[in-house]
C-alpha cells in the first residue's frame, strides 16, 4: 500500500485551486460564468460516456442502484450534511460580512473529484500493484477542473482535497478486501451509476437544475451490490 497516487491527486487539486484563484480575480463575473458553463459541458459529456457503461451489464442494476441510493441518501440527508460541513468551514474561514462561496466550492468539487471509476481503479492499482498511472491521470483532470472551479467559486475548492484524501485513502487501505469484488459487471454498474451522478453535477454547473447529487451517493454502493445479489440467487 503506497498511497502516493492519492497524494499526487491532492497536490494537483491544491495547485489547480491556487492557479484558479489567482486567475479568477482577473476575470469578470460574466467570464467566470462562461468558465463554469464550459466545465459543465465537459462534465456532462464525461458523465454520459461513463453512464453508457451499463452496456456491459444490465440497465436494471443501475436503475435499481440509483433509486435505492436516492432513498437511502434522502433518509440519511447526505447532501444536507455535506452542505452543513461546508457552511461550518465557511463560517470559520470566511471574513465576517464578506460574501463567500466556500461551501459551494467544497461540495461541488468534492462530489466531482470523488465520483467516478478512476478514483476506485486508481486506488486499487496504487495499493495492490504500486501503479500510480490511473491516479496520476485523474490528478491532471482534477487539477484542470479545480482551476476552472476555483476561478468562479474561489479557494473553497481546495477543501475538496480533504474529501479526496479520506475517500481514496480508505479505498487504498481496503483495496485487498475489495479487489476481485469490484470487477466485471459489478464495476460496470458502479461506473454507470457514477456517470449518472456526474450528469447531475453537470446540470448544476450549467445552472439547469440542482438535483442534490450528494443524496444519490449510496447508488455507488447499491448498483454493484445488486449485481452480486442477483448472481447469488440466479
Amino acid at each position: 500500500m503506497t498511497g502516493a497516487g492519492t497524494l499526487i491527486n491532492v497536490a494537483a487539486i491544491l495547485a489547480g485551486t491556487a492557479a484558479g484563484v489567482a486567475l479568477g480575480h482577473r476575470l469578470s463575473e460574466r467570464l467566470q460564468q462562461r468558465v463554469l458553463a464550459g466545465l459543465g459541458l465537459i462534465t456532462l459529456v464525461l458523465g454520459l460516456d461513463l453512464a453508457l457503461a451499463w452496456r456491459d451489464t444490465s440497465a436494471l442494476y443501475v436503475l435499481g442502484g440509483v433509486l435505492l441510493g436516492a432513498l437511502a441518501g434522502e433518509a440519511l440527508r447526505l447532501e444536507d450534511r455535506l452542505e452543513d460541513f461546508g457552511f461550518a468551514l465557511q463560517h470559520r474561514l470566511a471574513a465576517e460580512g464578506e460574501p463567500s462561496k466556500i461551501a459551494e466550492g467544497f461540495v461541488t468539487a468534492s462530489l466531482l473529484f470523488c465520483i467516478g471509476p478512476l478514483a476506485v481503479i486508481g486506488s486499487f492499482d496504487d495499493a495492490l500493484r504500486g501503479d500510480t498511472t490511473a491516479l496520476a491521470t485523474k490528478a491532471v483532470l482534477d487539477g484542470f477542473a479545480a482551476l476552472a472551479l476555483a476561478a468562479a467559486l474561489g479557494w473553497g475548492v481546495a477543501l475538496s482535497a480533504i474529501a479526496v484524501l479520506i475517500y481514496q485513502g480508505a479505498l487504498t487501505l481496503f483495496a485487498g478486501f475489495l479487489d476481485g469484488v469490484l470487477e466485471g459487471e459489478a464495476l460496470a454498474a458502479m461506473t454507470s451509476a457514477g456517470g449518472i451522478l456526474i450528469i447531475g453535477i453537470a446540470l448544476k454547473l450549467l445552472d439547469i437544475k440542482d438535483v442534490r447529487v450528494g443524496n444519490f451517493l449510496p447508488a455507488l454502493l447499491f448498483a454493484p451490490l445488486l449485481v452480486g445479489a442477483w448472481s447469488l440467487v440466479s
